[in-house]
């Protein structure tokens, strides 16, 4: 059963934005973090954002001042607006999900999508 379900990722130019989506099961956005993740080619899994249930949010500092997570309770979506994009922040992108938001560690996260490919030209 599949419970998460990346989209929004495409390729973009320097300084655009984009938004992306996360999917959810009932099951796991009732009761679970989200962390949205990201994989560049040759290096390793890194955190960027996270969302626990009650809407507190953490930024990588990367990130920090330019992405914006949020949570939509009545879609059971949840969202990564990117803006002022860098071609550094080209990598594949993966929301997961555990249940208390208490790591930023990818192997501490019990449940991914299949992740969505970001790609930012300089």
């Amino acid at each position: 059963q599949v419970e998460l379900v990346e989209s929004g990722g495409e390729l973009v130019q320097a300084g655009d934005s984009l938004r992306l989506s996360c999917a959810a099961s009932e099951r796991l956005f009732s009761n679970y973090a989200i962390g949205w993740f990201r994989q560049a080619p040759g290096k390793d899994r890194e955190f960027v954002s996270g969302i626990s249930r009650t809407g507190t949010t953490y930024y990588a500092d990367s990130v920090k001042g330019r992405f914006t997570i949020s949570r939509d309770n009545a879609k059971n979506m949840v969202y990564l607006q990117m803006n002022s994009l860098k071609p550094e922040d080209t990598a594949v992108y993966y929301c997961a999900a555990r249940p208390l938001l208490t790591t930023f560690e990818a192997s501490y996260y019990n449940y991914w999508g299949q992740g969505t490919q970001v790609t930012v030209s300089s």
